[in-house]
């Protein structure tokens, strides 16, 4: 017997904000599968607001109520009947983040959680990373988004150790991300894989998805170090304009790609990787993984 199940899981960061409907297909004898049926991303980049002045504007929390109004609609008809909805760094960081949360409560009836980062990484780390984590291999993962980047450490298939820190792409597109802070991660990253004899990454986040669209590969194969960087380089000697007319990248996208890449790169040097995994995976997964479990 098949029973059917309808999760959403709401992720406000600080590049977009997005929401995943999935069915959650129950059988006799058999793991549950999870199915994306819909999602839904609206490019409002609150980190814009919350890292440069400290408060998420009054244009944003308009369009930020707007948005969480359609999502409970969207949620409405496809009848879900669980949801989360979680806020991450921008709006961690902005003063008036509760008040905002305040307001969608009222307006939009969505209940949002401001997480922190250690939160944020468990979350994440409870998506389907076993299926690809093989028991003799070590991996870091690095999801990098718009306020924070997320490394978590794999070995024998369990995790060992993880860390948050205030290096995302919005962030770095501001200048807010110091070589102090640099040199924090990559002291983390070399300390904490340098017993390890081989590291493989798995990357996750819209900027190494879209990077793994654009080579073609199919699922399962990793991107090499060499394609990354040359990819780095390619999108580098290009203006913000020519990314998105030749390259057809969003314009929400074609600026904050650049820095996603020269995070991922320097987490490979530094760990010594020569390949990146890229799973369809990310907060709203595990957010969905988490819920349905009971571990949130």
């Amino acid at each position: 017997m098949i029973t059917i199940k309808k999760y959403a899981a709401i992720d406000i960061g600080s590049n977009a904000m997005r929401l995943l409907i999935t069915n959650i297909v129950e059988q006799d004898d058999k793991e549950p599968q999870f199915n994306k049926n819909a999602l839904v991303r609206v490019p409002i980049r609150l980190g814009q607001d919350s890292f440069t002045v400290g408060e998420i504007s009054p244009e944003n929390i308009e369009r930020m109520t707007d948005a969480m109004k359609a999502f409970s609609l969207l949620m409405k008809v496809h009848k879900v009947e669980k949801y989360m909805a979680f806020a991450t760094s921008a709006m961690r960081e902005a003063y008036n983040g509760k008040e905002v949360v305040e307001i969608i409560k009222e307006h939009a009836n969505i209940n949002i959680e401001i997480i922190d980062g250690k939160k944020e990484a468990a979350i994440i780390a409870s998506t389907d990373l076993h299926h690809l984590l093989k028991s003799d291999k070590t991996y870091l993962y690095v999801d990098v988004g718009g306020g924070s980047t997320e490394f978590s450490l794999f070995s024998n298939g369990k995790i060992i150790i993880s860390k948050s820190y205030k290096a995302g792409t919005v962030r770095l597109l501001n200048g807010m991300v110091s070589e102090i802070l640099w040199q924090e991660m990559e002291n983390w990253i070399k300390l904490n894989t340098q017993e390890y004899d081989e590291v493989t990454l798995i990357g996750s986040g819209g900027n190494i998805n879209k990077l793994f669209k654009m080579s073609g590969k199919i699922q399962d194969k990793p991107l090499s170090f060499i394609y990354l960087n040359s990819q780095y380089s390619l999108l580098s000697s290009l203006t913000y304009d020519q990314r998105i007319s030749e390259l057809g990248l969003n314009p929400d996208r074609a600026d904050v790609i650049i820095p996603a890449t020269q995070i991922f790169l320097n987490a490979m040097k530094w760990s010594g990787a020569r390949n990146i995994y890229v799973p369809k995976i990310g907060l709203s997964d595990g957010i969905v993984k988490a819920m349905f479990y009971g571990k949130i």
